[in-house]
């Protein structure tokens, strides 16, 4: 509803007008909220000059045009003419009464024979058509509503609210082309005492609300429950998540969504990914770990429009930002994704503090990227892999300006299998190492092309008061004894927190390594 230009102009109205009675805009959190207070404030616009007489013409006004959005709304119309306006009770001559009345929610257009009638968005015409039901139900007595209308008549059969919400949902679900899906969630809005307060003019209070409420929720989650996995994140199933939101009823969704266990959901084509990110992004409890190889598949040969690695991440960082842990290794992902994952890391709402994005193929420039969010005060990661990315000396100067930042809570930093890192490379992340602000404990530079030159430059690291490094791994680089050996001094210095250093490779030649270590009194 966020890209409709008209529900943010909605919205917009709303917060406005509840900032100028609260001192601070304390926003709707459902839609029925938001549309029960923008209908209160277009019909209050001109309260202080109404009689009571005209209040109540009002009244019959909002009514009538629940009559037409309703029947309109069940043969799937949008625009309405004189003959429509008929049959709602709407006598044309005063059509344009009623858009003086509600400007902002019905509009007429047009002179003469081509005038034409249209409310201002298909969920202010919703929205009506929920209300003009809830109307009818709490006034058969006065046998106000059509007779004629078929689907009119299934809703009010019922004799009870429960029953009433029951039938709306069955009928919203067998329907083909979801057209009583936001009327659905409308209705079951209205029926919250919240709700009621806000129309209160117009809707009566009723005494079985909040059974009806208890039981609505216990009816849905079973429809949700009785799909098979495959089906449960159909489109008429999220819409069901959807009515458990305007029911206020969030815990219920995040305990059918935690049902499953460990996330490991299906879902292929693109059409699928916005009910299944709806679906994921629902539960606010911290997930344990976040694997997207499962959220990858290959395509088979009739699905030829499976989204990238990075669409699919970019579909689910709002399930990455609420995670502990993300395993995002070899599948291919580019510096697009990682100016997501930056995004993410810099959220304020973001639970990360391990990434692994092992043999992904960004390189410096997604490095880059990815070191913004880093920086970023609210980032909270504590380890990160980046073995096999394809990093040059450019990504450890990056690196190393994460490193320094105040911000930083980087403690494991994973770097094996970047050959082209190089002497380089670990100079200048050497000098992110020295600064005060750096956390790093554990530093792995396997496979890196490292020489002599590397090993000075990380004595001079280990030497220095200000470095937390406990572990340094620094295997399969064709290192010697004698380049290590000056770092193995190291451990006979009290100040050096060093407590492991692995170097040794497998053809290295061991008398010379026994020589070296004698020479150092260490055997």
């Amino acid at each position: 509803m966020c890209h409709i230009p008209i529900f943010c102009w909605i919205a917009a109205i709303v917060a406005e007008r509840t900032s100028e009675e609260s001192g601070k805009a304390e926003m709707p959190k459902t839609m029925t909220q938001m549309y029960s207070c923008f209908l209160t404030i277009q019909t209050s616009i001109k309260k202080g000059k109404y009689t009571e007489r005209k209040k109540k013409k009002e009244e019959e006004i909002i009514f009538k045009l629940g009559k037409l959005a309703f029947q309109q709304l069940e043969m799937g119309n949008l625009i309405f003419y004189e003959r429509d306006l008929r049959k709602a009770g709407i006598d044309v001559t005063e059509a344009s009464v009623y858009s003086g009345v509600c400007t902002q929610i019905f509009r007429e257009e047009g002179e003469g024979e081509g005038r034409v009638f249209t409310f201002v968005h298909l969920s202010i015409q919703e929205f009506l058509a929920a209300l003009y039901v809830l109307l009818c139900f709490n006034n058969r007595e006065r046998n106000m509503y059509d007779q004629k209308s078929s689907l009119l008549s299934a809703l009010l059969r019922a004799a009870t609210l429960h029953d009433l919400h029951k039938t709306a949902v069955d009928l919203a679900l067998k329907s083909r082309n979801g057209h009583l899906d936001l009327f659905l969630r409308f209705l079951l809005g209205l029926s919250l005492e919240s709700n009621q307060k806000l129309l209160k003019h117009l809707l009566p209070k009723t005494s079985s609300q909040l059974e009806s409420s208890v039981q609505i929720v216990q009816y849905i989650k079973d429809k949700i429950r009785g799909k098979s996995r495959s089906d449960r994140w159909s489109g008429e199933n999220v819409n069901l998540f959807y009515c458990l939101n305007e029911l206020n009823q969030h815990a219920v969704v995040e305990h059918i969504d935690r049902e499953e266990g460990e996330l490991s959901i299906e879902m292929l084509l693109p059409g699928e990914w916005r009910t299944k990110a709806f679906g994921l992004s629902m539960s606010e409890e911290q997930l344990g770990g976040f694997d997207l190889q499962k959220y990858i598949k290959t395509p088979e040969k009739d699905q030829t429009e499976l989204l990238s690695p990075d669409d699919v991440l970019q579909k689910l960082v709002p399930v990455v930002t609420t995670s502990i842990k993300a395993t995002l290794i070899q599948i291919k992902l580019t510096e697009k994704s990682c100016s997501h994952l930056a995004s993410a890391l810099s959220s304020p709402s973001s639970r990360l503090t391990y990434l692994d994005l092992y043999e992904n193929d960004f390189g410096d420039s997604g490095v880059e990227l990815l070191c913004s969010g880093l920086r970023h005060q609210h980032c909270r990661l504590k380890t990160l892999r980046l073995g096999r990315c394809n990093l040059t000396e450019k990504s450890c100067f990056h690196l190393a300006s994460v490193l320094s930042s105040r911000y930083s809570r980087l403690t494991w930093l994973d770097l094996p299998g970047n050959e082209l890192l190089g002497d380089s490379g670990v100079e200048l992340l050497c000098s992110g190492l020295k600064h005060q602000h750096c956390k790093l404990e554990t530093l792995r530079l396997n496979t890196c092309k490292l020489t002599a030159k590397s090993c000075s430059h990380l004595y001079s690291v280990l030497s220095s008061h200000s470095s937390h490094l406990r572990q340094l791994l620094v295997q399969a680089n064709g290192l010697r004894a004698s380049d290590v050996e000056q770092l193995l001094t190291l451990e006979k210095d009290p100040n050096c927190r060093l407590e492991t250093l692995e170097w040794i490779d497998i053809n290295i030649d061991e008398s010379e390594v026994a020589e070296m270590l004698k020479r150092q009194g260490i055997i």
